[in-house]
């Protein structure tokens, strides 16, 4: 476009040419405007493109973004399962270690009580040591109490069997015959009829009032003596008979002759045993008490005696003696007899 010399136009032309001097001045002015709307239109184009290049690479951001948030959710997903489980095991754990507390406790209270038991079962055993001391001096005494008792027992035993003997020996030096008189398996001096009665009499024979006197020396020298008294309580004088005749006879003649010689025993000797006669008892058996089988002669004269039984005062020593004799005392213990 040409441009038109500037400087004064003269007025007439003015006047003349004012329609064709609008026309450049609006066509400079549309090309201006539309220089301007191109650069305007270029800067936009340039501003959308930057922009379209920010939005990509914006979109590509938080295409990432979004990649990254999904991993994020699915790592939180994954730590939330994982914190789950943990929490889960977390609360297993606690719940067993309230079950260990509680065998704890348990096995506490069973250890106290285990530790009580202990104890009680210590002092028990300390109690049952004290008695098992206490048991040993009172089984020391006894023993030594048992070993008196044996040495006395024997000394019981003894005696008696000394007196037996005794009465035997003097009645045998009398007669000059041992074999009318005997000691009996129970202990007893056992006096065949012949020597002191007659067949079917209770009157004691003049002949043995010298044996009988022995009788009353040997007893009256024993009970004289205070230690061998106090163990008798009673001497009793006891008639027998066969089982010829009837019971009655034979339980009377057998107490009279028993009676019989109880009196000649308290009066012979000027009666020097009367002063005894409270140890003294007479009775009468009959023919239930044999010693030998009354079918025959030889067991109907045995059956026919007088006995004669030293009973001591404890009832049952007669019976335990022997077997008490024969008894092992506690720990090996010697009577030293």
């Amino acid at each position: 476009m040409k441009r038109m010399h500037s400087g004064r136009i003269p007025a007439g032309a003015a006047e003349s040419g004012g329609e064709q001097g609008f026309w450049p001045s609006y066509a400079d002015m549309m090309s201006a405007l539309a220089l301007i709307l191109f650069f305007l239109m270029l800067l936009s184009y340039i501003q959308n493109l930057i922009t379209g290049n920010d939005l990509q690479n914006t979109q590509e951001v938080l295409s990432s973004t979004r990649t990254e948030l999904s991993e994020a959710e699915e790592g939180l997903r994954l730590a939330e399962d994982e914190l789950g489980n943990l929490l889960q095991r977390v609360e297993e754990t606690g719940k067993a270690l309230t079950a260990v507390q509680g065998d704890l406790e348990s096995a506490r209270v069973r250890l106290d009580e285990q530790q009580q038991a202990i104890d009680e079962q210590t002092e028990t055993i300390a109690s049952q040591e004290k008695l098992i001391g206490d048991q040993a001096q009172y089984l020391k005494a006894a023993n030594e109490e048992l070993v008196a008792m044996r040495d006395q027992m024997q000394t019981i035993a003894v005696l008696r069997l000394s007196i037996l003997r005794q009465i035997r020996e003097s009645i045998v030096s009398v007669m000059g015959d041992g074999s009318k008189v005997s000691i009996g398996d129970n202990g007893s001096i056992i006096l065949s009829e012949g020597v002191l009665f007659d067949l079917g009499s209770a009157e004691v024979k003049p002949g043995s009032a010298k044996m009988l006197n022995e009788l009353i020396t040997v007893f009256t020298a024993f009970l004289s003596d205070g230690e061998n008294a106090r163990y008798v309580d009673s001497i009793v004088i006891s008639g027998h008979t066969d089982s010829t005749g009837t019971d009655e006879i034979n339980r009377e003649l057998s107490t009279a002759r028993a009676n019989s010689v109880l009196s000649y025993l308290m009066k012979g000797n000027n009666g020097s045993l009367g002063a005894y006669a409270e140890y003294f008892c007479a009775a009468g058996y009959g023919s239930t008490r044999p010693v030998e089988s009354n079918d025959t002669e030889a067991g109907r004269s045995a059956n026919r005696r007088i006995e004669i039984s030293i009973i001591l005062r404890d009832e049952t020593v007669l019976d335990i003696v022997e077997d008490y004799l024969a008894l092992e005392l506690p720990g090996g213990a010697e009577s030293g007899t």
